[in-house]
């Protein structure tokens, strides 16, 4: 697994995997230069932000991959997890309802993650 498609699909099944709700995965290659991927989940308390992103890491670590920079742990509200060609946003969901980044990046296409059969099983 080397594509970065491939990576943002098993951060957002590792998302899914702790309960994370509404998981997005957008293609914004075509809208914006600093990142090809964006995945978008939310949890329903500060603790399960943290677990969700906590396992994101984890399942990505597994397959050699680290976050370049990581913020907002300390309050657990929006977590972003920067891995340069893709970008794991794990929010609460009142902080998704606000920012509202998937009608931001509305001309972006949806990835399907649940079936792809690209990324490993893991």
């Amino acid at each position: 697994m080397t594509e970065s498609v491939d990576f943002a699909c098993l951060a957002a099944r590792a998302a899914s995997a702790k309960q994370g709700e509404e998981v997005v995965v957008l293609d914004v290659r075509d809208l914006i230069t600093i990142t090809d991927y964006f995945v978008i989940a939310s949890g329903a308390s500060d603790r399960q932000v943290k677990t969700i992103a906590d396992e994101v890491v984890k399942a990505l670590r597994g397959e050699g991959n680290k976050p370049v920079r990581i913020e907002g742990e300390a309050a657990s509200r929006w977590i972003l997890l920067d891995y340069v060609d893709f970008v794991v946003h794990v929010f609460h969901q009142d902080g998704r309802d606000h920012y509202r980044l998937e009608r931001l990046w509305i001309d972006a296409p949806r990835v399907e993650w649940e079936s792809d059969a690209r990324a490993s099983s893991g």
